[in-house]
């Protein structure tokens, strides 16, 4: 057995000896580099530093902050461009702000932590004012509105009721400075939980909640509101300059087999605009 295992040696032709002998050279480089794996990864004592110091920071750092907090004689600069590419490829990134320096989320993965939500604001009393007013007594103006409110109302009043969405500007009115009439829409019914505005409460039942004083002025009643979207005949459409403003609805083009043998498409009346966050800007009589 013994000159046989010789033989197997010693004869280089032969080659299940040299795959076993191959086998067991592979074998031996593969516990080593295995052995080379597990030994943890030294890394620079300044970069362990730097990197504890960023991340526990509340805000961006600067690198003279940087300087007086790590020991004397490193070079801040180059270890933060070490920093900086050995988290370049990682869900967190070093990045530079300005002259200063932190941690932020790749900017890959950003769509993966954005979280929406709504934030609730009240409204001023003046909206809330205001709103009611457009409520009950639509389509109404600026100008109509400060004279039942018997105060001057503020242009963010109307651009804060704009941006909830709602009211509407639904045209102009047909008098000497053509100021814009605003009326509800049916984002002001799903919210406040209405059929139709006709469901607003009476005189009656505002009374009963304590909602109007028990002593009226003689004559005092509350107009039966109506959001009919058809425009009245004191009112004009919007015009094609008040998209600038964000006020009118875009045109709507009829469809091919409706527009069929025309040739220019014919756009489509104004029925109810969708409210605009941007609201009137120019002051209305």
């Amino acid at each position: 057995m013994s000159s046989a295992a010789k033989k197997l040696v010693i004869v280089s032709n032969d080659e299940p000896a040299t795959a076993a002998v191959q086998f067991e050279q592979s074998v031996e480089e593969t516990i080593i580099v295995e052995a080379e794996a597990a030994e943890p990864v030294q890394r620079a004592d300044e970069l362990r530093l730097l990197e504890a110091l960023l991340f526990a920071a509340s805000e961006p750092l600067d690198e003279p902050t940087l300087v007086r907090a790590l020991p004397d004689g490193v070079d801040v600069k180059a270890a933060l461009a070490s920093l900086q590419a050995e988290y370049a490829t990682r869900g967190v990134n070093l990045v530079r702000i300005g002259k200063k320096w932190t941690f932020r989320t790749a900017s890959d993965l950003s769509w993966l932590l954005t979280k929406e939500t709504v934030e609730q604001r009240k409204l001023s009393r003046a909206a809330i004012e205001t709103l009611a007013i457009i409520a009950y007594h639509q389509p109404v103006t600026r100008a109509e509105i400060e004279e039942i409110r018997g105060v001057a109302t503020a242009a963010g009043t109307l651009d804060v009721l704009l941006k909830t969405g709602w009211i509407r500007p639904r045209g102009r009115r047909k008098v000497p400075g053509r100021p814009i009439t605003y009326g509800t829409n049916e984002a002001f019914l799903s919210h406040f939980g209405l059929e139709e505005v006709s469901d607003l409460p009476g005189l009656d039942e505002l009374k009963g909640a304590g909602l109007l004083e028990g002593s009226m002025p003689a004559g005092f009643s509350v107009p039966m509101p109506s959001d009919d979207t058809t425009l009245r005949d004191d009112e004009d459409p919007l015009e094609p300059g008040d998209l600038d403003l964000g006020l009118a609805p875009a045109a709507e083009a009829e469809t091919e087999a409706e527009a069929e043998g025309s040739a220019e498409a014919v756009t489509e009346a104004p029925a109810e605009p969708e409210a605009s966050g941007e609201g009137e800007s120019e002051s209305e009589k």
